[in-house]
Formats: structure tokens, sequence, C-alpha cells
């Protein structure tokens, strides 16, 4: 299990790399040497060669850091637009920090606006050249944005309010009816639900000038508390029944919340118990309100239902190590993606665990543990998976390889690219730059969009080659 930031020093910001379907993540430093695209842990820099990220490869890109490392972050629903796709944007979202002293956490509230882009082509219209550059903390924008400029490029307007948390954030999750609630996993062994609304609704109601250097840290008592007997990870509001809440620690017991009122829970002190080690992660059903899946470091995958007593309904071997992450897809219902500590991913058919093996695909492209899997709000085909090996990736699982398309599509670059042969069809885009990746989201309001934390800061991104309009249908 991977999860801690051990290191926990302030952030420093790094240059993003990026990838997009074959489009070059790496660049020799001589111009007459094609780009290639580079593979952490299978390929090595030759002397004179330097990795560059292609400008091409996003529509959107920008990068932040805070004071110290978060482990965990949470996108809050806003009610700025169900489904957004012009530029500048605006999201807000908690994070809780890991500081090197427990009294120096807090719960940070942000607001990020002035989010510049624009839309490309998927065909790169020119060669990447040696003096491209990606170190900005923006990409380019034709919108006439409001905000700081850095040589050209228009920087987003983050502004933030910090409450007080005693110990470290292990996770934090904002409820998806009521956005302004959340609950967050603290080390020290006891998981607490905040009411972030005069938070939240002084930063809709201010405008993109305070500087987050000045916000204070305000101290604010939780709703309610409830201690475990152990610290832990596993954290899931329910999105069918508002406050229904879900808790896993790491001595393998997983309590259910029930809202009592609208600021208080009664907490089942009889815990659901199945696993045999840490419970690493929990999901609720997106179609069954009774329902929920647990993962676990015992390698196991478990499905429950709360009305049939403390044991789970099923139990299956999911991966021969550690299983950190898992994610059930909302738009398929039968689907449930896992991530494990071996590097692997696997998408399971929940319609299969009668037939004994529920694996309909597997994949063994990450070279060290698996941190983060969700799957897209907008596509049911498509998640996103990031690793210990520094890499975010995005795969569309309806892919199949295609010798014409691929021919067509080298011939169209002239030979600009030099993709390796053995990637997965499946994979649709690598992202780099982030130091010890932690966790990912998909913006569930902005098709396209991905936040992600890591050890040195906050990216936000939305890769060229992702869907980010809705069909008529799916919009109403």
């Amino acid at each position: 299990m991977v999860r801690s930031i051990k290191n926990r020093k302030k952030a420093k910001r790094k240059s993003k790399l990026g990838s997009s379907n074959g489009v070059a993540a790496s660049s020799s430093s001589i111009p007459s040497v094609p780009a290639k695209v580079w593979r952490p842990g299978v390929d090595k820099l030759e002397e004179g060669e330097e990795l560059q990220c292609d400008p091409t490869a996003y529509n959107s890109l920008h990068a932040f850091n805070i004071s110290w490392p978060s482990l965990s972050f949470d996108i809050v629903r806003d009610t700025l637009g169900l489904v957004r796709t012009e530029f500048p944007h605006t999201i807000y979202f908690v994070a809780g920090t890991q500081a090197e002293k427990a009294s120096w956490n807090s719960i940070g509230i942000y607001k990020i606006s002035n989010i510049s882009g624009k839309r490309r082509e998927l065909l790169p219209s020119k060669p990447v050249t040696d003096d491209t550059d990606m170190d900005s903390d923006s990409s380019d924008s034709d919108e006439d944005d409001e905000g700081e400029e850095n040589g050209g490029y228009k920087l987003p307007v983050w502004q933030l309010r910090k409450v007080a948390h005693e110990g470290c954030v292990n996770r934090i999750r904002a409820m998806q009816q009521n956005p302004h609630i959340c609950a967050s996993w603290a080390d020290g062994g006891h998981v607490q639900i905040w009411d972030f609304s005069s938070h939240l609704n002084t930063l809709a109601g201010s405008e993109p000038t305070v500087s987050p250097g000045d916000s204070s840290v305000f101290n604010q008592a939780p709703l309610t508390l409830f201690k475990h007997k152990d610290e832990g990870y596993a954290l899931d509001w329910s999105p069918l029944v508002p406050g229904r809440l879900l808790s896993g620690d790491c001595k393998s017991f997983i309590h259910l919340w029930e809202p009592s009122s609208a600021t208080s829970w009664n907490v089942d002190t009889a815990p659901f118990v199945g696993h045999s080690a840490s419970v690493e992660d929990l999901q609720w059903s997106p179609t069954e309100p009774h329902v929920f899946s647990s993962c676990s470091a015992d390698g196991n995958v478990a499905i429950w239902d709360v009305r049939s007593g403390k044991s789970p309904a099923a139990s299956f071997k999911a991966h021969n190590a550690d299983v950190n992450v898992i994610s059930w897809n909302r738009l398929a219902s039968c689907m449930l993606a896992s991530g494990s500590d071996d590097g692997t991913f696997s998408i399971h058919d929940l319609r299969l665990l009668k037939e004994g093996d529920s694996v309909v695909a597997h994949f063994e492209y990450h070279k060290q543990p698996i941190t983060s899997i969700e799957w897209s709000p907008h596509e049911a085909s498509t998640l996103a998976v990031s690793s210990a090996d520094n890499q975010l990736t995005i795969w569309d699982l309806s892919l199949e390889k295609d010798e014409e398309e691929e021919a067509e599509f080298k011939a169209k670059t002239q030979e600009q690219v030099n993709a390796p042969e053995d990637l997965p069809p499946q994979l649709l885009f690598v992202h780099q730059g982030q130091n010890d990746l932690k966790e990912l989201h998909w913006h569930a309001q902005i098709p396209g969009m991905i936040v992600s934390t890591a050890a040195d800061g906050f990216n936000i991104l939305m890769p060229s080659n992702i869907q980010t309009t809705l069909p008529s249908d799916a919009a109403a």
C-alpha cells in the first residue's frame, strides 16, 4: 500500500510533461533528431537528450502548489452550470494537508478562477520544436482573461480559505447532494464531518483578487466526530442517499453513518467485517442504495448489502498484491475498476461474479503502485489512473488497434512522432511531470478536465484528445 507522503517538506513546482495518443513527450536537444515518446521506468535519457512537454497535447494545463503537500482532495459541485465547455473556467475543491507537525495541518477550501485554454485540433499542425516551453503555469489562451501575465500566458487566480485540522488529512470527500458538507479522515484515527458553507459562500461572492498568502486559518468545530480503533483511508458518500457515509480503517473495520438530521449522524458502532487486512477504499453502488464495494490490502474486493448483516455478499481475489483503490462506473454500473500495489489495474464485470472470474480487462503498463483510479463521469468506457511511477494515464477501453488508421496518422504527421510499438491501444493519454502522484478526479461539470495532486502540488489539465462536449441527449 502506498498512501502517506512521508517526506513532508514544502512543495516545489516541477515542469509538466505530457503525451497524447503518440504525440511526443520527449525530444532531443539536437533539432535534427525526431521527437519520441518517453516511458518512465522503461526508457533512459541519453546524453544530450532532455524531456519536453508537447503543448499540442493539452487544451489547458495549469499547475500550482500549496505550503504542504496534499494526499487527498475532492472537487466540490457548484452552481455555475451542469455542462461547461467554454473558457475561462472556475472550479472549487477541498484539500487536506500533510504537514510536518499535527497542529500545522488544515483543510483548504479553494476557488480557482480564470482557468484559460483553447480547443486544439487532435492532429498537430506542425512539428514540436526544441524552443517549445510549457514550464509556465498556464497553457495559451484565446480568451481575454483577467489575471497576472507570465511571458504572454494568463495565470489562473486562486483563492483560499483554511480551516484548522488536527493531524494529517488521509482522505477528504464532499457530499454530492450537499457539497458544502465534507468528511475528512485524520491520521489520528477519527473521521469528522464539516460544514463549509460559509467559506464557499464567501469565495463565491468575492472577486478574484485575494492573495492566497494572506489567508488566515479559521478554528471551526466539526458537526460530528467518530473515533475508529485505528487510522484509515477509505471514505465515500452515497450518490443516492444524501448524508449516508462509509468509513473504513486499517484494522479492516467498516462503519456506516446514517444522517439523523441535516447536521447530525448516527454511526453504527458494530462494523462490517470481512477483510483480513486494511480496508483501502470504499465505493457505493451508483444504482443500488444499499450496496457498496470495498477493497483491501488482503488482495480482495468485496460487495456488501447493508440489509444483509455485517458480512460481504460476495468477495473475490482481485490482485496478487494490496488493492489500493477502486472505482464503480456510474455510467455502466456492472463495471468496477481496481488498482493494485503491483502497478496493475483491472476491470471487473460484476455480472460474471457467479462464473468465478469477473476480470474483462487487465493492464500491466504502470511500473509502480496504483494510487488513484476513476471512471470518467461523461464517457462510460474511459477512466484515468495515477501511479507512483509519476504518470497519470487515461484509457479508453472501447479502442482497438487499427493498423490502417495508424499508418494514415503516421503519414499525415510525416514521421514527426516515433511511438513505441508495444503501447496498449487503449492507452489514450499520458501526463507526466508531477512527483509522487496521489489522487486524481474528473470534474463532473467540465467534460475533459482532470485535477490531480502530488507531493509537489496540483495540476489542472484538459487533454486535447479527450471528448469535451456531450451528446445533446446526455447534456439534457
